[in-house]
């Protein structure tokens, strides 16, 4: 079909993916040059193939139709586009360093109990955990490994796929949130510079935005991953009270420093302590402001008729 002779639009159509009716709309807004005219046909060339193919993936990578016509023009007008295409390769490029590997039916049967479980894998592909091999049903693609290899621990924990499953539901719904916010932080104080309405950004603007997506890509997961660590602590000591049934209005608390011995506290002076210093220094502080408070009670009885050390100061 790529003959000298060319396409017709129902030909193009056919190696294209696109419609007739799409390609028609490309021509009618200036994105797809017209076809030549031969006699009573209208042919397209493998030009035009290739300029449906780069439409189709720039409207992937998020472009909207206007953006990919004011692309398409700098590039026939011989404008330098590497800083652009540069920025759109880095926001396209994978955010981790986990590789995609292939499973098995069998092994991965094998691997949740050794049972095979119809539902929990259509959960698993639908959530995208594992992805169908086309042309070969019995293997999977994994695109993450470790989300996976933690599925398999829980599992062996004693929770049920379906539960698995329902958390990941959830899960992704708060961490997409939290991407969100991070993209409108980023883009309101980082990126807003470099966009221009409606207008691409230049290719110096362009090649400067790619090198900030690159060194700020990781700051996203390393913010989270401290963030989680501080609230699993603080989460898990205050669950484990619970279970341990010491969860009324006293709590127990313990000097971080060598020779302490455990106090009971109420429950709100810990929690008040540990919204002004963190939950890892709580004993600590608490340990030092007693020791502050004996300290005072001691210069007390030391003085006169009881007068406090500051008005002494002051001649009272």
């Amino acid at each position: 079909m790529s003959a000298p002779a060319g396409y017709r639009i129902e030909d193009l159509a056919h190696v294209s993916g696109a419609t007739v009716r799409t390609i028609r709309a490309y021509q009618d807004r200036g994105l797809l040059p017209r076809p030549e005219r031969r006699g009573r046909a209208n042919l397209y060339s493998d030009a035009h193939l290739v300029r449906l193919r780069q439409i189709a993936d720039l409207l992937d990578r998020g472009y909207t139709l206007a953006s990919i016509k004011e692309l398409l023009a700098a590039w026939d007008a011989g404008r330098g586009l590497g800083g652009v295409l540069g920025l759109v390769a880095e926001v396209d490029g994978p955010w981790t360093d986990e590789e995609a590997v292939r499973i098995s039916r069998a092994e991965l049967d094998e691997r949740f109990g050794g049972s095979p479980d119809d539902a929990a894998v259509a959960d698993a592909v639908e959530l995208g955990v594992l992805e169908p091999v086309p042309g070969d049903p019995d293997s999977f693609v994994v695109p993450s490994p470790q989300e996976l290899a933690v599925a398999v621990e829980l599992y062996e924990a004693g929770v049920p796929l379906s539960a698995i499953a329902g958390h990941l539901r959830e899960l992704r719904g708060q961490v997409e949130h939290i991407a969100a916010r991070f993209l409108e932080f980023t883009t309101e104080h980082v990126f807003a510079r470099y966009l221009h309405g409606t207008h691409l950004p230049s290719d110096a603007d362009a090649t400067e935005a790619a090198s900030l997506v690159r060194r700020l890509r990781p700051l996203a997961q390393q913010t989270v991953d401290a963030e989680l660590a501080r609230a699993m602590r603080l989460l898990a000591v205050r669950q484990l009270r619970r279970q341990l049934g010491d969860e009324g209005a006293e709590e127990r608390v313990e000097d971080s420093r060598s020779g302490s011995r455990s106090v009971v506290l109420p429950e709100g002076t810990i929690r008040a302590v540990e919204g002004l210093v963190g939950v890892e220094r709580a004993g600590e502080f608490i340990a030092l402001a007693a020791e502050r408070e004996v300290r005072a009670r001691g210069l007390d009885a030391l003085m006169p008729n009881g007068v406090p050390p500051a008005d002494l100061d002051q001649g009272v």
